[in-house]
C-alpha cells in the first residue's frame, strides 16, 4: 500500500499504518509513504470480496492531495478481467465469420456447441484433476484458448465436408458419414498431432508445465471427440437444414452442384502453379523480414510495472520506483550461511549498479543480506549485476553465499529455458517429421513442412518482440508497458504453433496426396489441393485469430501475449506460408515430393489420414483397352485454355479422340481455364477445344509414360473463318 501526498499527510498516512499493520517507510523526499498489508491467506486463496473491501478502504482515505495506491499479488488479481470475458468476445467473433462463410444460422452454431462442449467438460475435467496434481493457474487459460480455437477449426473442417457432400447430390446421412470417414478421419489425425506438439513440453523438465501439458492436452482430446461424435449426431437431428434457405432451394430447382472448383480459390491455384518461383520468394521475404526481431528477443517474467498505467497496481510500482529507486520493486537476497558479513557486505556496497545494502539480523546461523540494484528488475543491467555478484563478488568474500530473489529467480528460469529450448524444438520437429511421413509416404513433404514451422515460429516472434518488447502498439491494444517476453511463454507457444500448423498442413497436403494417387501428377496435385482446401483452411485460421486476439482483454499480460502471438502465428502460416509458399514450393519439387525410398516404404506402416474417393465408373480411365491406339497404363493431359492475351477461358470444352475419330474423354475447363482429361495409355492422340467466343483448335498430341502438360490457346473468330472443329 502506498500513499502519496505533501510531508503532513504522509506523515498522517504513516502513523495510521504503522499502528494497523505493523510499520511503514517514507521515501527520500518525504512524499511518499508505504505499508505493507499481510493477508492469513496466499494471494491466490484470498476471496475476491476481501481483496476489494482493502482496495476501497485504502482509496477511501484519499482526501487533501492524498493519493492511496495498492499492489502485490493479490490486488492484481482483484484487477483481471472477469473470467469468460474473452472466450466470450472471441466465440462472438467467430460467430460472425462462421455465417458469413456458410450463410447458415444452424451451421453457424454447430461449429460452436462442438467447441463450447469440449472447453467446458475440459474444464470440468482439468478441475477433477488439480485435486490429484498440481495445474497452475495459466494452465485453465491455455486450455480454454486451444480448445476453442480447435474445437471450432475441427468441427468447421467437418461441416464443410458434410455440407458439400449434401450440394452435390448425396442424401444427408451419406454426407454425414462420407465427412467423417474423409475429413473425420483427418481431424483425428491432426488432434494427434497438437497433443504430441504439447506433450513435447515435458522434455523441458519444468515441472509446472505438467499441468499445463495435462490442462491442454485433455482439452484438446476432448474436442476432437466432441468433433466426431457430438456434431454427426447434430449433423444427423438438422439433415438438409444445415444448408441455408437459398442454398436448398437452388438444390431443388437446379439440382446438384458439378464437382467443379471455381471462383477466388481457383484462380490462385492457377496463379501459383504458373508463377511458383516468384510467389515463393516473395512469400519467404515477408517471413524474413517479420523475423528480423526474434534476433533481440529477452526472455524474462512480467511484472506490475508492466500493467496499464490506469491500474492501481501500476501506479503503486511507479511511486515505489519514484522515492525508493527502481531497484526497490525487485530486491536481491543474498543468502549466507554464518553471521560474519561484514566484509561481504561491504563488498556489495561498493559493486557497480548497487543503490543500497542492508543486512537483516542472523538467524539459526544464517543471514539475509537485502541488495536493491540502481535499475529496475526487468532491465538487463539487473541481470549483469546477478552476474557480478554471482561470479565476482561472492566468490571473493571468501564465505559461502548464494544471490536469490524474485527478480534472481526470474533470470534463472529465463535461463533454463533458453539452455533446454533447442532440444524441445528438435524434438517436436522429429515427432511431427515422423508422423507426416508415415502419412504420405514422402520424405520432402513432411521436411517442407518442418522449415516452414520453423520460419512461422521466428515471424511470429518477431512479431511478438515488436509488440510487446520493442513497444510497438502496446498502448494502442491496452495491454500496458513494454518489457521483456515471458520465459514459459516460447515453450508453450511453440508446442500451440506447431500443432495447429500440423493441422492445416495435414488438411491441405491430404488432398493434394488424394489427387496424387489418383492421377500421378504433381503440378495437378498441388493446384487440386490448394484450390479446394485453401478457403476452408482460411476461414479456419481467420476464426482462431478472433478467438486467441480476444484474449488481449483476459487482463493478463501473459495471456494477451500468448493470444497475439499465436493470432500472427496462425495468420501468417494459412495466408503466407499454407496458401503461397508451401504450393509454390512443391510445384518446383515437382514429382519428388512424393519420393520414398523403397527400402523405407516397405518398413513404414501405412495410416492413411483421408481415404481415397472413388471417382463414378464413367469417369474412369480403364487401365488398358487393346481397340485403342495407346494401350498401356493410365495417364492423363492437362493444362490451361487461355485467350491469346493470356485471358483464362471458362466453359471451353476439351475434347480427346483416337486418330480415328473416337471420344475418349470430354471435360469443361474451370474458371482458371485448367483442364484435365484421363487418358487409356502411351500414344498419339487429337486433342480438341471449342469455346463459343473462339475459334476452335485441333492438335495432335503424342502422350508418353506420365502426364502430358498441354496449354491450349483460343483466337476470336474472324468473319467468314471457318471452325475447323466443329
Amino acid at each position: 500500500m502506498v500513499a502519496q501526498g505533501d510531508g503532513e499527510d504522509v506523515r498522517d498516512a504513516r502513523l495510521v499504518l504503522d499502528d494497523e499493520h505493523g510499520g511503514a517507510g517514507v521515501g527520500r523526499d518525504g512524499t511518499i509513504a508505504y505499508a505493507q498489508v499481510t493477508f492469513t491467506e496466499q494471494a491466490n486463496a484470498v476471496p475476491k470480496a476481501l481483496i476489494d473491501d482493502v482496495i476501497d478502504t485504502a482509496q477511501g482515505a484519499e482526501q487533501g492531495g492524498l493519493q492511496v495506491e495498492l499492489g502485490g499479488q493479490a490486488i492484481a488479481r482483484a484487477q483481471e478481467a472477469s473470467q469468460g470475458t474473452s472466450e466470450a468476445v472471441g466465440i462472438l467473433a467467430a460467430a460472425v465469420v462462421l455465417f458469413l462463410a456458410f450463410g447458415s444460422l444452424f451451421a453457424m452454431l454447430l461449429p460452436i456447441v462442438v467447441a463450447v462442449a469440449g472447453v467446458g467438460t475440459g474444464m470440468m475435467a482439468t478441475a477433477l484433476l488439480s485435486h490429484v496434481t498440481n495445474i497452475p493457474d495459466v494452465a485453465p487459460l491455455l486450455g480454454s484458448l486451444i480448445g476453442l480455437g480447435v474445437g471450432i477449426d475441427y468441427a468447421l473442417f467437418i461441416v464443410t465436408r458434410h455440407r458439400r457432400g449434401i450440394l452435390r447430390g448425396s442424401k444427408p446421412e451419406e454426407a454425414a458419414v462420407t465427412a467423417l470417414d474423409t475429413s473425420g478421419r483427418a481431424v483425428l489425425f491432426a488432434g494427434g498431432t497438437v497433443c504430441i506438439a504439447l506433450a513435447g513440453m515435458l522434455v523441458m523438465n519444468l515441472r509446472f508445465l505438467g499441468g499445463v501439458v495435462i490442462a491442454t492436452s485433455l482439452t484438446v482430446v476432448l474436442s476432437v471427440l466432441a468433433a466426431v461424435t457430438l456434431l454427426p449426431a447434430l449433423l444427423g437431428v438438422l439433415g438438409p437444414r444445415v444448408l441455408g434457405r437459398r442454398q436448398r432451394r437452388r438444390l431443388a430447382v437446379t439440382g446438384p452442384e458439378p464437382e467443379l472448383t471455381s471462383g477466388l480459390a481457383a484462380r490462385w491455384s492457377a496463379y501459383v502453379e504458373r508463377r511458383p518461383r516468384s510467389t515463393a520468394v516473395l512469400a519467404l521475404v515477408v517471413m524474413l523480414i517479420l523475423a528480423i526481431p526474434v534476433l533481440s528477443i529477452r526472455l524474462g517474467t512480467s511484472d506490475q510495472g508492466n500493467h496499464r498505467d490506469t491500474t492501481t497496481t501500476r501506479q503503486a510500482y511507479d511511486l515505489l520506483a519514484e522515492a525508493f529507486g527502481p531497484g526497490f520493486n525487485g530486491p536481491l537476497q543474498v543468502v549466507v550461511d554464518g553471521t560474519d558479513t561484514d566484509a561481504l557486505v561491504s563488498r556489495i556496497e561498493s559493486t557497480r549498479g548497487v543503490a543500497r545494502v542492508a543486512a537483516v539480523p542472523p538467524a539459526n546461523g544464517v543471514t539475509v543480506i537485502q541488495v536493491v540494484p540502481t535499475t529496475s528488475p526487468q532491465a538487463e543491467e539487473t541481470d549483469r549485476l546477478i552476474d557480478r555478484l554471482r561470479e565476482d563478488v561472492v566468490p571473493a568474500s571468501g564465505v559461502e553465499a548464494h544471490v536469490g530473489g524474485v527478480t534472481a529467480v526470474s533470470k534463472d528460469f529465463a535461463s533454463v529455458t533458453g539452455e533446454r529450448l533447442p532440444y524441445f524444438i528438435a524434438t517436436i520437429i522429429a515427432l511431427g517429421f515422423l508422423l507426416l511421413m508415415v502419412a504420405f509416404r514422402s520424405l520432402l513433404v513432411p521436411l517442407t513442412a518442418a522449415l516452414m514451422n520453423l520460419v512461422a515460429a521466428a515471424a511470429s516472434f518477431g512479431v511478438l518482440v515488436a509488440v510487446f518488447q520493442w513497444g510497438w502498439g502496446t498502448e494502442l491494444l491496452g495491454i500496458g508497458e513494454e518489457g521483456p517476453i515471458a520465459a514459459f511463454l516460447p515453450v508453450i507457444m511453440l508446442s500451440l504453433l506447431f500443432g495447429l500448423s500440423m493441422d492445416y498442413q495435414v488438411f491441405l497436403v491430404s488432398r493434394m496426396h488424394e489427387e496424387w494417387v489418383h492421377t500421378k501428377d504433381n503440378a495437378r496435385a498441388v493446384r487440386v489441393g490448394l484450390a479446394e482446401t485453401s478457403r476452408v483452411i482460411n476461414c479456419a485460421a481467420l476464426i482462431m485469430m478472433c478467438v486467441f486476439s480476444a484474449f488481449v482483454l483476459s487482463g493478463e499480460l501473459e495471456a494477451a501475449m500468448a493470444g497475439i502471438g499465436l493470432a500472427a502465428a496462425v495468420a501468417l502460416d494459412a495466408f503466407i506460408l499454407r496458401t503461397a509458399l508451401v504450393p509454390a514450393a512443391m510445384h518446383l519439387l515437382g514429382r519428388a515430393n512424393w519420393w520414398l525410398p523403397a527400402g523405407l516404404e516397405r518398413r513404414l506402416p501405412h495410416l492413411a489420414v483421408e481415404p481415397a474417393e472413388e471417382r463414378p465408373a464413367e469417369e474412369r480411365p480403364s487401365v488398358r483397352d487393346p481397340l485403342l491406339e495407346g494401350g498401356g497404363p493410365a495417364s492423363v493431359i492437362h493444362g490451361f485454355v487461355s485467350t491469346e492475351d493470356g485471358e483464362p477461358v471458362e466453359g471451353a470444352e476439351v475434347t480427346l479422340l483416337t486418330r480415328g475419330g473416337r471420344q475418349l474423354d470430354r471435360v469443361t475447363s474451370l474458371a482458371d481455364g485448367s483442364y484435365i482429361v484421363a487418358v487409356p495409355g502411351p500414344g498419339p492422340y487429337l486433342l480438341a477445344t471449342t469455346s463459343p467466343s473462339s475459334a476452335s483448335r485441333a492438335r495432335q498430341v503424342v502422350v508418353g509414360e506420365g502426364p502430358l502438360v498441354y496449354d491450349v490457346e483460343l483466337a476470336g473468330v474472324a468473319e467468314g473463318e471457318v471452325d475447323a472443329v466443329n
